[in-house]
């Protein structure tokens, strides 16, 4: 009699067992849904705040004040190539991604480092092209165009920069931690924050550079 018990009392805990081991995966499996998600958010908070300051710009861009206008001071060659490196940083970083995915830890940094040199290369080329323009007298505080031109593209430099630092966090993470779901989570989310850079990058250099240069 002592043995039915027994069974009885195993099958349940057996089972509860079970489920909390599933309840764990599927908390664990909802963590980094919920990381994605909150990021989305975030993106679209910052969507919020680059539409303000281009809206700022499109009503700015016309009061030079009898100063330099887009025409005068915009050089589209230096821009494209400007633009080309960020560009191509997009698709780095996805072969990274891709990498890490597939768990290939030195493919993960290796595109991760190539990603950081042209994503270097576009914040070098930005910081000479405000230093050009401050020495030849044309800061921020000469119009309210070149107010509102300095904003919104050093606010964009500024997210790059701070995509930079994230991207050399991750580089050590990948090195210490190696590439498990957490780590690959955050390169996701790095993926989307640079994708996102790179489309307002897009929009800058058309409606600022572009027509701007007409």
């Amino acid at each position: 009699m002592s043995a039915v018990p027994e069974t009885l009392k195993f099958v349940p805990e057996h089972g509860l067992d079970t489920e909390h081991h599933d309840g764990g995966h599927g908390e664990h499996h909802d963590t980094s849904g919920n990381t994605l998600f909150g990021f989305w958010l975030y993106l679209m908070t910052d969507c919020i705040l680059f539409a303000s300051v281009f809206a700022t710009y499109a009503v700015l861009f016309m009061n030079t004040d009898g100063g330099v206008s887009g025409k005068d001071i915009f050089d589209l060659n230096f821009v494209a190539i400007e633009t080309a490196a960020l560009l191509v940083s997009s698709i780095t970083y996805g072969f990274a991604l891709l990498c890490a995915h597939n768990q290939n830890r030195a493919g993960t940094l290796l595109w991760l480092l190539v990603t950081m040199a042209l994503g270097c290369v576009f914040i070098s080329m930005e910081v000479y092209e405000f230093h050009h323009l401050i020495v030849e007298g044309n800061g921020p505080d000469r119009s309210a165009f070149l107010s509102s031109f300095f904003a919104l593209v050093g606010m964009h430099g500024l997210h790059v920069t701070a995509g930079l630092i994230w991207m050399l966090v991750m580089v050590f993470e990948v090195l210490k931690r190696g590439l498990g779901t957490q780590t690959v989570t955050r390169l996701g989310c790095l993926s989307l924050f640079w994708h996102f850079l790179d489309i307002v990058w897009v929009c800058v250099f058309t409606v600022v550079y572009l027509l701007g240069a007409m």
